[in-house]
């Protein structure tokens, strides 16, 4: 594993030998990114208006889920119990897809950002051959 390593090193060093100076830096730029930087990357994008509105409806679901949970719990009647707990369930539904979607453009965006290495890559050994 550890020789494995040593080889992916030595081949980015390789390529960023062959590129000029402008591509070395647009090759630095895709480079692994932590959890902060991907979800920052998600407001960089054509769609961050799409993000920003579910984000939105994200928090506005979150505080409704939280008032279901706080009159589920403060109700006597069985069918209040079964109307709130409904209600709860729509919001944590509403919540987990629309995680699932951020969580989709996080892998997307890494997916693209993979497919520019090897883009550049195969552009800088066509250079050279």
């Amino acid at each position: 594993m550890k020789n494995d390593m040593n080889n992916v090193k030595d081949i980015d060093q390789l390529i960023k030998e062959s590129l000029t100076e402008e591509e070395a830096k647009f090759y630095d730029e895709l480079d692994e990114q932590n959890l902060f930087e991907m979800v920052g990357g998600l407001f960089k994008t054509t769609n961050r208006w799409v993000l920003i509105a579910m984000n939105t409806v994200h928090v506005i679901a979150f505080v409704f889920f939280i008032y279901c949970c706080i009159q589920f719990f403060n109700t006597d009647s069985t069918n209040e119990l079964i109307q709130w707990f409904a209600a709860g369930f729509v919001c944590m539904t509403f919540l987990v897809m629309i995680k699932l979607f951020t969580w989709m453009q996080m892998d997307k965006n890494a997916l693209l950002r993979e497919i520019k290495r090897l883009e550049l890559q195969i552009s800088s050994i066509a250079t050279k051959v």
